[in-house]
């Protein structure tokens, strides 16, 4: 089942797994953050794949709360902003994966 997300007025219709990827990043709590890989895991493709979509999609979602496995992201500079906003612990545009990661459990 796809879906739809508002965006500028107009609806966007979205396939499934761009649906769920997007749910997924939504679910994530302000204060931590997920690796690409552990978006892929959960919704059953790869790292690769979620950055695709991030960088197509990631605009409709809290897109700073997905980062690489080391912790940085593409985008640090624009990315810390939104990290000290929510506390995300990160220094030298890397976050703390340790502290900052989510628990999908």
């Amino acid at each position: 089942m796809a879906g739809s997300r508002d965006h500028d007025d107009a609806a966007l219709e979205l396939d499934d797994l761009t649906s769920r990827v997007l749910d997924l990043v939504d679910q994530v709590p302000d204060g931590k953050v997920l690796s690409y890989g552990d978006v892929a895991a959960r919704v059953g493709t790869g790292p690769r794949q979620i950055g695709r979509l991030m960088a197509r999609y990631g605009h409709l979602t809290a897109w700073w709360r997905v980062v690489r496995a080391d912790g940085t992201s593409a985008v640090s500079d624009r990315a810390a902003v939104h990290w000290d906003a929510e506390g995300i612990s990160h220094r030298g545009g890397r976050v703390d994966m340790k502290s900052c990661r989510w628990d999908l459990g």
